[in-house]
């Protein structure tokens, strides 16, 4: 029985999750199929976990703020011949519970116990708070 992992990833550039949003739906080109994919020099070795219900968690800002399933992995083969590999994720953008997080480069792997929760969906609309804001009051347990 294959497990899930996660992906963690910071959002270089990206001052909140609707600036994911809008580069993802309308200015990025990295596209499979219509769906977008991000791309990363390393191929997870964990990949079978990661398509069992994985997704990558953006952090934006120094916050874990949001999530996307991901729904394959795809070979891209660069202009320079090095391969890498496409991350492919499900349009839906799904906003979590605010966490702090320490910058790192590249992406690194996320347990599910490990995971933050997913905002309900009577929150969606909800006005975000800044993310400095909900980070402590998620440290306190106020959040």
């Amino acid at each position: 029985m294959t497990g899930t992992i996660h992906l963690i990833k910071l959002s270089v550039g990206s001052d909140s999750v609707e600036q994911i949003e809008d580069w993802q739906q309308n200015r990025s080109k990295q596209r499979i199929n219509g769906a977008y994919f991000h791309l990363t020099r390393m191929w997870p070795k964990r990949e079978k976990e990661l398509l069992n219900g994985g997704s990558i968690y953006w952090v934006v800002k120094g916050f874990l703020q949001a999530r996307q399933r991901i729904v394959g992995l795809e070979e891209m083969i660069g202009d320079d011949g090095i391969r890498r590999c496409g991350i492919v994720l499900d349009p839906d953008i799904i906003r979590t519970t605010v966490a702090p997080k320490r910058p790192f480069q590249g992406w690194r792997y996320l347990k599910p116990e490990d995971a933050p929760q997913d905002l309900g969906k009577s929150r969606k609309n909800d006005d975000p708070l800044p993310p400095e804001l909900a980070g402590a009051l998620a440290d306190i347990g106020v959040l």
